[in-house]
């Protein structure tokens, strides 16, 4: 197929939320409930989506951000706390961090996958006394999961807890030295893992978040700090005056997600796994696409892979990413390092500091992948990088 044989009716984006009739008419029935927050749609979406992942508790929340943030406050992050993260991710990976007056120290990634080194993480950690550091998070990098057991084991070690940054990769799983699949956010390795529900993720409510654990002290803490620190619960509370009584028991936040958001994405929790399917047959053609162009690099697969993203790295991003806009494709650059950012900059970080991320960054593309991209519109693109790199 030729480029002028197809012509799309409309931009092709990296990523694109998929509504069904199903969704709009989930909503609209919680619209016309009694609830449209704080009702029984959050504890279904928070049941399902833990049965989903494999892990004993979820806690919805506003955002990916908002549920880093109470992650890290769930955890004691305190000013001056080290922790370790990537710089290739979304920014508030590292910004939740600082949100509690902690330090954030970068590591660099495996050119490969553009995962975190865990490599680079254990020469950081030996490089300081024991205790210098206290958590690490690592980041499923466009779907493709960390290898949380050896990331653990880090953990064990240097005493750190953990958070897994699973926002690219619900569905997503690894393959543990025991030769058993580990589902992404499952809680098997890491204390917390988070989720993000933007509109190019798996599942979209537009906003929303969720996390995931297997601890239940950390699941009845985020609980209360999801609402003001408020509690209800007669068993913790210090007095009870009558039915109205709730005690605020700490410095909490409102970052609740409500019922309507929680009915969309049970809706789209139910085809998850046909989306994530999709996905992956959308990745194996642009692979075998791509192993006839020479000059352009795919980051590598696995198995668990859930993409989220298809990031390709080619000589001329700019050149390409110009080219795909001017034949309506809408690439997207994930992303540029954190520690080159001017707030990170003003706390000391420079470009050079991480040289492997910083020339992966040069060169990555991510091209439009999501699960109604039709065969059409998917060979369209091809073609369209092949006509500008060649091969």
């Amino acid at each position: 197929m030729s480029t002028t044989s197809f012509q799309p009716t409309r931009p092709i984006a990296y990523g694109r939320q998929h509504i069904t009739p199903e969704d709009v008419q989930a909503v609209t029935e919680t619209l016309y409930s009694d609830y449209l927050t704080q009702g029984p749609k959050v504890a279904e979406f928070e049941q399902q989506f833990a049965a989903y992942v494999g892990a004993r508790y979820a806690v919805a929340v506003a955002n990916g951000t908002a549920a880093l943030h109470l992650c890290a406050l769930a955890l004691g992050v305190q000013p001056g706390q080290r922790v370790i993260t990537t710089p290739i991710t979304f920014s508030a990976s590292a910004n939740c961090v600082r949100y509690c007056g902690g330090e954030v120290h970068f590591v660099d990634i495996d050119p490969a996958t553009a995962l975190m080194d865990l490599q680079a993480v254990r020469r950081l950690l030996e490089s300081h006394p024991k205790g210098h550091f206290h958590g690490l998070i690592p980041v499923d990098f466009a779907g493709l999961p960390v290898n949380l057991e050896a990331a653990r084991q880090l953990c064990d070690e240097f005493g750190l807890w953990m958070i897994e940054d699973s926002c690219h990769a619900p569905g997503g799983f690894f393959t543990d030295s025991h030769g058993q699949e580990q589902r992404c956010g499952n809680g098997q390795f890491a204390d917390l893992a988070i989720f993000s529900f933007h509109p190019v993720k798996h599942i979209a409510t537009g906003e929303g978040g969720m996390i995931t654990t297997n601890r239940p002290d950390l699941y009845e803490h985020l609980l209360r700090l999801r609402t003001h620190g408020i509690t209800k619960d007669p068993a913790q509370m210090t007095r009870n005056d009558g039915g109205w009584y709730m005690e605020m028991q700490e410095l909490g936040y409102n970052y609740r997600m409500p019922d309507m958001l929680c009915a969309l994405g049970i809706s789209q929790l139910r085809r998850a796994d046909e989306g994530l399917l999709r996905r992956r047959q959308l990745a194996a053609r642009y692979d075998a696409a791509f192993a006839e162009m020479p000059q352009v690099t795919p980051l590598a697969g696995a198995p668990g892979h859930a993409y989220h993203l298809y990031v390709i790295q080619v000589p001329d991003r700019k050149g390409l990413y110009d080219a795909l806009r001017e034949r309506q494709i809408f690439a997207q650059v994930h992303y540029i390092p954190v520690h080159t950012m001017p707030y990170y900059q003003g706390l000391g970080w420079q470009p050079g500091d991480f040289p492997r991320a910083e020339a992966y960054y040069a060169h990555c593309l991510s091209i439009p992948l999501f699960p109604s991209l039709t065969d059409e519109e998917q060979q369209y693109v091809i073609n369209c990088i092949r006509e500008v790199v060649g091969g």
